[in-house]
Order: structure tokens, then sequence, then C-alpha cells
């Protein structure tokens, strides 16, 4: 089974609720990037008239979950995966809707090829951009995921 866009809205609706009713949406992946969009609106506002962000956290990390999920099941291997740190860094108010892209494919490429050479489990921080409808960014996220063969 492929992953797509309109497979991973599907998961995202029984498997995070939470993600799935405040708007967060996959428009696009490939070999290389995923495109996940969520636009403001009251059920995702905080007190300040802007994007809450952990919503702004639950687009960014599957941008890059995603990205890690459909390089998993291309591998062939059954290799768990699991965020084991994160950060972020907000430039600008999140209004209107705001998209938001991983575009590091190659390193998870890197990653579960060195998981399944040695064995051994590894890391892979991969860094999600959110901008505005100006092109401008509100909002970076890193997430390091720890990637490792199951026996």
């Amino acid at each position: 089974m492929n992953i797509s866009p309109s497979k991973l809205n599907f998961f995202l609706m029984f498997k995070l609720p939470a993600a799935y009713f405040t708007g967060v949406r996959t428009k696009a992946i490939n070999d290389n990037s995923c495109i996940v969009t969520v636009k403001h609106r009251w059920v995702n506002q905080n007190p300040f008239k802007s994007m809450f962000w952990a919503v702004q956290g639950m687009a960014a990390e599957l941008t890059t979950g995603a990205l890690v999920m459909k390089k998993i099941r291309e591998s062939g291997k059954k290799i768990s995966m699991l965020v084991a740190a994160n950060n972020a860094s907000f430039t600008k108010k999140a209004t209107g809707r705001i998209t938001f892209k991983c575009e590091e494919g190659h390193k998870i490429d890197e990653a579960i090829k060195k998981a399944i050479e040695t064995g051994e489990g590894q890391t892979v921080w991969l860094k999600s951009k959110g901008t505005n409808k100006e092109g401008v960014e509100v909002s970076d996220f890193n997430f390091e995921w720890t990637l490792k063969v199951k026996s």
C-alpha cells in the first residue's frame, strides 16, 4: 500500500483525531518532501487570536513523520520509529492558512540504510518550516526521530 495524502488524512481521522478536528491535512508527499496545511480557525486558536502552538506542532510533526513512515514502508523492513526530542521557534503570528513543509527525505534514507546495515538504532533530525500565504515563515520545528530495526 502506497502512502498518499488521502490515506494519511483518513489515518488522522481515526488515529490522531485531535489533528484531524483542528484542520491538519496532508496536501502532498513524495520521496523527498511532505506538505501539510492547517487553517487558523476558532477551534485551533489561542487567546491571542492566532494558531495555538500545539496545532502547528501537530502539522509540522506530520510532515516529518509521514516521510519516515513512507521510507520505512519502502524499505520492506520492520522498523520502529519514535520522536526522541523536538524544538521550535515562532517568528510571526500564525493566522490564515499555514503550510508546513519538510524536504529532508534523503536524511531518512541514510538513517534507515545505516540501521539495516548495523542493526543499531539511529537518530535523524528533520526540519519542518511553517509559512503563511505570503510565504513568510511563522514557525520552525525540528524533530529528532529514532529508528530501530525490530528483531
